[in-house]
């Protein structure tokens, strides 16, 4: 099952309800709407269970939460806009926490690092590889042989920062850097999926939880998961990890959220920091989006989002400097990597 890292996490959201308990703190009261900053297009992995949570937020808060899309840059231009907002707590951002914690590595925007927000985490995603239905591949290992063979092989993603570049960077890495693959990027994981789908591009490496309606619909067949586990989605059949064919690839739990930047009265997070206990994290409506996109239910804030985040932050910030990506040594934004990376 999804996933053996992700196993080891069981019941630590339980124990994140009692961090709000203690002394009586300030209740804020927003009296405007708040704006969450998607910096990706619609229909996408961050899109999807934004809205999911934006209106648990907005009944909790008693305000209009309004999820704007703003995507560019591999999603620095809506997280650059969110960091330039007024630190007021009415500007917020949404996104993978790798991409938040990691776009000063690649110089996609400057001076910034995971220690810029205040995390509230609510999933876990996984990329999937998926080929358009009349691929003729049947398995990753006859798709992988063919990314290697030459670069006849097209992947479709939201581009290098996004889940999918990096999905397929990690493929690369974990078979030797022998694929010859080409990426052809779009504005989001659900026009890369849809190129897929519509046999645009011959593969995707998106999150699943952005794959699900095509498979589902029989557009695309899915190879694998990059996964220790096998990915178990409603209604079917389990999808293989990843390790079956590459044994000794390094996987990490991709953990999303919405993020508040730092600078607003605390009265702001202290109130967040209680919806999230009390409603986020006992939301069916965001259990039932997980079970039914391929998801992992897993929110959390606070020191515990931190600890869950980094593993994560560092595989990927780390990976940066293997692959001759970063511009900026993690160091600089407090991410040691390994000794060797």
């Amino acid at each position: 099952m999804l996933t053996k890292t992700l196993a080891r996490c069981a019941g630590a959201a339980a124990m994140a309800v009692c961090a709000v308990a203690g002394p009586a703190m300030a209740q804020w009261q927003p009296d405007k709407p708040i704006n969450i900053i998607v910096p990706w297009s619609a229909g996408g992995s961050t899109d999807q269970v934004t809205r999911v949570v934006a209106p648990i937020l907005e009944e909790a808060l008693g305000t209009p939460v309004v999820v704007v899309n703003q995507p560019g840059a591999s999603g620095s231009i809506g997280t650059k806009a969110a960091l330039d907002a007024p630190r007021d707590g009415y500007t917020w951002t949404a996104n993978a926490i790798a991409n938040n914690a990691t776009y000063a590595v690649t110089g996609l925007v400057e001076d910034t690092s995971i220690e810029d927000y205040h995390i509230y985490l609510h999933v876990a995603n996984v990329p999937v590889i998926s080929v358009n239905a009349d691929a003729p591949y049947q398995d990753f290992g006859e798709l992988l042989e063919a990314m290697k063979a030459d670069d006849s092989v097209t992947v479709g993603t939201a581009g290098v920062n996004s889940s999918g570049g990096m999905a397929l960077a990690a493929i690369n890495e974990a078979a030797g850097d022998d694929v010859k693959a080409r990426m052809v990027t779009y504005d989001g994981g659900n026009p890369a999926v849809l190129a897929t789908a519509a046999g645009e591009t011959m593969v995707t490496t998106q999150l699943a939880v952005e794959q699900t309606e095509m498979i589902r619909a029989g557009k695309i067949r899915p190879l694998a998961v990059l996964s220790d586990g096998e990915l178990i989605i409603e209604g079917l059949d389990p999808i293989p990890p990843i390790t079956n064919w590459l044994s000794d690839m390094h996987v990490a739990p991709d953990y999303f959220g919405v993020f508040i930047p730092v600078g607003a009265p605390q009265e702001v997070y202290d109130t967040v920091d209680k919806i999230w206990a009390e409603q986020v994290m006992n939301s069916e409506t965001l259990m039932s989006y997980a079970t039914e996109r391929g998801a992992v239910f897993a929110p959390s804030f606070g020191e515990e989002a931190m600890d869950r985040a980094m593993p994560v932050v560092v595989a990927e910030a780390c990976a940066r400097v293997t692959r001759g990506e970063a511009v900026v040594d993690p160091s600089e934004i407090g991410i040691d990597c390994p000794a060797g990376e």
